[in-house]
């Protein structure tokens, strides 16, 4: 009676708290053109605390790349005849649009600001979704592999392969469902399958890493913190700097996060901007697979060892004077 309403309070919390609170929040900007004429522009910002980033460029080339290489989300390009705005709809739709909405705002009345998608999202998931969507299945698809390890009792070097080879199968299977089929990803096919089975790997040895640690309630903490927290908090479907604090920086510094994360830099990015990611998924594949195998060495007895131990101890010697 109790628990449940309080797991479903927790899971409200989680999902509905970052969705309620949908914000820019030092959101990366940039700014290019003259400096006399970005003033005003920088100025409008800045009037918005603490919500963007702005980062200033010399010309419109700078700021294209800024854009290609995931420095900044869009950018502002003030010329001669006008201002623009670069954006790019494959790192977040929703930014995109936010983006576009911030920039006519300052415009003069009736001005039109020309908007060019320096990185446009493929035509087969253009509002992102099917991107969104594969956080969930992922993070689920991990912790069903360190559940199974676990509940089958498989220990060391078998525990390791299996949950290697289950995220890579993973991997391959979710990439011919996501790029060969509904073409939501544009990047290198290997890469991105890559880039998938490294993240299923990271949920699935930590949360067999956990198991391994701590006995079978490492998987609830695996699966609390990769499904209940990790898939609202990975910003996937919108922008990590979109979310409440810390809520954005947590679910980076989670699998599911960091993921997703990769797989929108190998998909239409050519891989830019993704070292930390690499970086955190590594940390979580290695050291769950580190956990994996301590724990083989540390054997817990089970019943039959136990009533083996009995049996084998000394009658007392009273029992053995009255045989």
């Amino acid at each position: 009676m109790v628990l449940i309403p309080v797991a479903v309070t927790l899971a409200l919390w989680a999902f509905a708290w970052p969705a309620a609170r949908i914000a820019p929040r030092d959101l990366p900007v940039g700014i290019a053109g003259p400096a006399a004429a970005v003033g005003q522009l920088e100025q409008g910002f800045a009037r918005q605390e603490g919500a963007f980033d702005v980062h200033r460029y010399d010309d419109e080339a700078a700021a294209r790349t800024a854009v290609e290489d995931r420095v900044v989300y869009g950018a502002v390009v003030v010329t001669p005849e006008g201002t623009r705005l670069l954006t790019a709809t494959a790192a977040s739709p929703l930014v995109a649009q936010l983006l576009t909405q911030a920039v006519t705002a300052q415009a003069p009345a009736g001005a039109e600001v020309p908007v060019t998608d320096v990185v446009p999202a493929p035509a087969g998931d253009p509002r992102g979704s099917v991107l969104g969507a594969s956080v969930l299945p992922m993070s689920l698809a991990g912790v069903a592999s360190g559940a199974v390890v676990t509940l089958l009792g498989l220990r060391g070097a078998r525990a390791a392969v299996t949950l290697a080879g289950a995220a890579a199968l993973v991997g391959i299977a979710a990439t011919a469902v996501a790029d060969s089929w509904l073409g939501a990803l544009t990047g290198d096919w290997w890469t991105e399958a890559g880039a998938i089975g490294l993240t299923v790997l990271a949920i699935g040895a930590g949360a067999a890493g956990f198991a391994a640690l701590i006995g079978q309630p490492g998987l609830g903490l695996g699966g609390l913190l990769m499904v209940l927290l990790g898939n609202p908090f990975s910003g996937v479907t919108s922008a990590p700097e979109l979310l409440p604090e810390p809520a954005g920086l947590i679910g980076q510094w989670l699998p599911p996060g960091a993921g997703g994360s990769l797989i929108r830099s190998v998909a239409f990015f050519d891989g830019a901007g993704s070292a930390a990611s690499v970086l955190t998924l590594s940390l979580w594949a290695v050291l769950g697979l580190a956990a994996v195998l301590v724990g083989a060495r540390v054997r817990r007895p089970g019943p039959a060892a136990t009533e083996s131990h009995r049996t084998a101890e000394p009658a007392p010697a009273g029992q053995l004077l009255a045989g």
